[in-house]
């Protein structure tokens, strides 16, 4: 059993509660009891304690859409016209680094985006993966960087149709035989049928995805409509929206993630409410390309589950819920929207979507819930209560101050130090094999 307390516990969920020098006893990878550190301790006197000391404990966040393989792309130099659309952006980075992706690289740059996102307070990730030139065996070195890291992850390989469909097939095959494999598995991995966006997937393609997917009783996670281009080619070749696209060809559902939504219509928040799929708003990645401000206020109006995701553009949740606040605000010319609409996709449905995909009770720390929780650095200069918590969160809450971390009850991160991972010695090997990388890059 662990405890940690000794903090100002906030609790979230439906009934939140902060509670001054609290704390959450866990065994077995659930919460047993939270409520004041000595009432704990006395209840527990053999329990392992962590103290807090006087850091603000909450549930871990969790991210909904991500690339860790990005982790590679730092500090890149391509050279040439800097590109000046989002297919030029794609043409002329994302597909060149995942194909120049080894195995070995595949590993260690899921290492350092995990690790990135743990120590910014992220506990439960949604990667999206792609290496067309090591995709056999992808997801496992994919599951083998989360066990390492410690955090839940929700797994799957990029399907497209650019590299060919021999390409494509192995990408189907990867996920089917990753999927397969966690059937009556552990609680910390789960996989979706990953598939990379309308633009770039037959009918032939998505058809078989989907039939898989279906077969093995999960859902998909594609990038809808994120650039003009791919509501230009849907429209183009299928005379509809991409989102009637996915839905025609049966790829939303409940268990589906559709990442971005940028370029959407009222009709598409309908299908995407009717359908219950899942919204991945990535604001900052969405920002950076240039593509545009997703409507997702309007879909939240519409009935559309949205959550937070930050695409890889960073790992750092508190600092993407604030650019969603704010760049709500910018593109509706109205100060008082995107306030209530950030807290119930950065909190309230983002913890109900990992929930669904882990099977307990996630996003909150309540008895039963599942034992995930970060201790945050923060002496709040103003009253924190359950009402004013948001407030907190967005003005006074970063993922540098993050000191240490519990997921599924187990103590991965203790003062800032990831456990039972050598972060030098994979820094130096990631610099090692970057380098190679951005040389295989430059010729491509």
């Amino acid at each position: 059993m662990l405890i940690v307390g000794n903090g100002l516990l906030v609790t979230l969920g439906e009934r939140n509660r902060v509670i001054p020098g609290g704390a959450v006893a866990t065994e077995r990878g659930l919460v047993v009891a939270v409520g004041p550190t000595a009432e704990l301790k006395a209840r527990h006197p053999g329990a392992e304690f962590l103290d807090a000391r006087g850091g603000l404990i909450m549930p871990g966040l969790v991210n909904v859409h991500t690339h860790a393989y990005g982790a590679f792309a730092r500090g890149i130099s391509l050279g040439g016209r800097p590109a000046k659309t989002f297919i030029e952006v794609l043409r002329g980075l994302w597909w060149k680094l995942d194909r120049a992706l080894t195995p070995e690289d595949v590993f260690v740059s899921g290492l350092l985006g995990l690790v990135d996102c743990l120590k910014n307070g992220t506990t439960t990730v949604f990667d999206h993966h792609a290496s067309p030139n090591a995709i056999g065996g992808s997801l496992d070195q994919m599951a083998k960087a989360a066990g390492a890291v410690g955090v839940r992850a929700c797994l799957c390989y990029e399907v497209s149709d650019r590299d060919g469909p021999g390409r494509a097939s192995e990408g189907i095959e990867e996920n089917v035989r990753f999927a397969a494999g966690l059937a009556g598995g552990g609680s910390t991995l789960a996989a979706l049928m990953g598939l990379h966006a309308s633009m770039t997937l037959s009918d032939a393609t998505l058809g078989r995805a989907v039939a898989e997917a279906g077969r093995l009783g999960i859902g998909c996670h594609i990038h809808c409509s994120e650039g003009p281009e791919d509501l230009a080619d849907s429209r183009g070749r299928y005379d509809r929206s991409v989102v009637r696209r996915l839905a025609d060809m049966g790829v939303l559902g409940p268990s589906s993630i559709a990442a971005h939504c940028v370029h959407t219509s009222p009709e598409d928040f309908e299908l995407l409410a009717k359908t219950r799929s899942i919204v991945a708003h990535n604001p900052q990645s969405n920002m950076n390309n240039a593509v545009g401000v997703a409507p997702v206020l309007a879909m939240l109006a519409a009935g559309v589950r949205v959550v937070l995701g930050t695409d890889g553009f960073g790992n750092d949740l508190f600092e993407g819920a604030m650019a969603a606040n704010i760049v709500h605000k910018l593109a509706s010319r109205d100060p008082s929207v995107g306030w209530g609409e950030g807290q119930q996709m950065t909190l309230a449905n983002a913890g109900e979507v990992a929930t669904q995909f882990f099977g307990c009770r996630l996003g909150a720390l309540t008895e039963g819930a599942g034992a995930d929780l970060i201790v945050v650095d923060y002496d709040p200069p103003t009253e924190l209560n359950p009402g004013n918590f948001w407030g907190h969160f967005l003005f006074g809450l970063r993922g540098g101050q993050v000191r240490h971390s519990v997921v599924a009850g187990r103590l991965v991160m203790r003062d800032r130090r990831v456990l039972g991972l050598d972060e030098a010695e994979v820094m130096a090997r990631a610099r090692e094999l970057s380098a190679k990388v951005w040389e295989r890059v430059a010729k491509l």
